[in-house]
């Protein structure tokens, strides 16, 4: 019934996933007489609460079917959701079918996004877990909010009381149309979840091809940032709704200043690398590039060989590592000169209280680092005036995919090295070159325009640690000259794509040096 802009609650339809205040928020409709429909798990909650409600298939007459696929979706409830009250046909219309007016809808959804973060969860699960007579329910109340009045937010059950406890079981116009808001805002992001999943494909199997036409991008502000990448520009942190997997929106800051815009970007860099590793593993990034890189058999001792890779450009770095931070870590992390951030998935008690008497070094736990890394990643990047999408480079090399084009077999220590510089190559910006030796980077070339210069600079940074080093290219080697600069400093072992015209000198060059070369066949592009 309205009078004037209100309307006054005589019948409710609650079903919620999100139980949390639907006793109290039933107790208190059943105190003003309305009259209370429900579903499953629901209607169970509610009459333990001792709050009298009936289940929809009385309300309809109809069973639930299809193992509960089906039980909302009935005309009957429809209907008395979306008639009209002001006009006469609708209101004949209901009478002729013997249907009854619905006039406050609660719900909340299954938990979709929850679902698909859950670690090894099956496709079958996931797809269970979408809503279908839920999202139905709450576009149609929200379509009629001028007759009806429809919650989605757990959170807005206070203020749906005050309206019915000052307006005498009656709610206003600017309330229902506030809260049909919500719901359009709620279900659309959901929507974003659901199209995310899909857009993922199935695992490996992402094909040109299989991209969709129309991809919408459900983001969620998550703070504001003091400023971008310099002082004049403004910034925000978003979150990209239906993504499964560890993400620096969930790290806790334990201590330290604010973090900013730059700060995020170098630990999403450090991020992405140490979830390539299982073995205690160390990154030193800085400008979204690894300058120190290494596994150890603690994550003290990976820390340390990361380190030393380059202690020069450490300074005022952004650290990963992928094991919890003990005391011998900690000590070692803090005899570090300068640090920004610190990334793990966990620090002990004692580690953390040495670690914080440094006030403006950032502490970040983020315990999914040490989870599974879930597959079928989708990689965004903007453009001015649209966004560039791709399959994340999820390739995984292994030791019987390295073909073999030099006269001298690699050892088996070399062949170790080899496939750990491949992992940190993949993650270092084109043209990149790696040396490493015993599982830690000793030198690192990024970023150049020439292939040959990144070569220059990984020799000159490992000195004379090149000796005895391996190497790793992200691409093939247009000309020998690159094998050449890193052969004449001591390289004994390469690893690259091949692929080039000049695949042959490139070989030659690794021949006359009596220097073990493998390739991949594939590349690791990072621009």
């Amino acid at each position: 019934m309205i009078v004037g802009d209100t309307v006054k609650i005589k019948r409710a339809l609650l079903s919620v996933s999100d139980k949390r205040g639907i006793e109290q928020l039933g107790m208190e409709l059943s105190k003003l007489g309305v009259e209370i429909i429900s579903t499953g798990g629901t209607l169970k909650v509610l009459r333990e609460a001792g709050v009298q409600a009936i289940s929809v298939s009385t309300f309809t007459g109809s069973p639930e079917i299809l193992g509960g696929r089906v039980k909302t979706l009935h005309p009957k409830v429809f209907a008395g959701i979306l008639y009209r009250r002001s006009n006469e046909s609708d209101i004949d219309e209901l009478k002729q079918s013997d249907y009854r007016p619905i006039d406050l809808i609660v719900v909340n959804l299954y938990p979709f996004e929850e679902t698909v973060k859950k670690q090894g969860v099956s496709d079958e699960e996931v797809i269970e877990h979408i809503d279908v007579g839920g999202p139905s329910m709450l576009r149609a109340a929200a379509k009629n909010f001028e007759s009806v009045t429809v919650v989605v937010d757990t959170d807005d059950y206070p203020a749906l009381l005050e309206q019915l406890q000052k307006k005498k079981g009656q709610t206003s116009l600017a309330f229902r149309r506030q809260c049909a808001g919500k719901v359009y805002a709620v279900t659309s992001r959901y929507d974003h979840a659901i199209t995310s999943y899909f857009a993922r494909g199935l695992p490996g199997s992402l094909t040109a091809d299989q991209f969709p036409e129309k991809i919408s991008l459900g983001l969620t502000r998550a703070r504001a940032l003091r400023y971008g990448e310099n002082p004049h520009q403004s910034a925000s942190l978003y979150s990209l709704e239906g993504f499964a997997g560890a993400s620096l929106i969930h790290a806790q800051v334990l201590a330290g200043k604010e973090l900013s815009y730059n700060n995020y970007n170098d630990l999403n860099a450090c991020l992405d690398m140490v979830l390539e590793f299982d073995e205690p593993f160390a990154c030193v990034v800085k400008h979204t590039n690894p300058c120190g890189a290494a596994i150890g058999k603690t994550i003290a001792e990976a820390y340390q060989k990361a380190y030393d890779s380059d202690p020069l450009s450490a300074y005022g770095s952004i650290i990963g590592l992928n094991r919890e931070v003990d005391m011998e870590c900690a000590k070692v992390l803090h005899e570090t000169p300068f640090v920004e951030c610190v990334l793990a998935p966990g620090y002990t008690a004692e580690a953390l209280e040495l670690l914080k008497k440094k006030k403006n070094r950032r502490l970040l736990s983020l315990g999914d680092i040490a989870m599974p890394v879930p597959t079928g990643r989708v990689a965004y990047q903007s453009i001015r005036g649209g966004m560039l999408v791709q399959s994340a480079d999820e390739y995984k090399l292994t030791e019987s995919q390295l073909t073999v084009v030099s006269k001298r077999q690699p050892q088996p220590n070399e062949i170790a090295d080899l496939l750990f510089t491949w992992k940190v190559v993949k993650h270092t910006k084109s043209n990149a070159i790696v040396l490493a030796k015993n599982g830690a980077t000793v030198g690192i070339g990024m970023g150049q325009t020439s292939r040959v210069d990144s070569a220059f600079m990984a020799v000159k940074r490992a000195g004379e640690r090149a000796h005895g080093a391996v190497m790793a290219s992200d691409a093939f080697f247009p000309m020998p000259d690159g094998v050449e600069v890193a052969t004449n400093a001591g390289v004994t072992a390469i690893i690259q794509p091949g692929g080039s015209q000049n695949d042959s000198a490139a070989i030659e060059a690794a021949d006359k040096a009596e220097a073990a070369m493998v390739v991949t066949g594939v590349r690791h592009f990072k621009h």
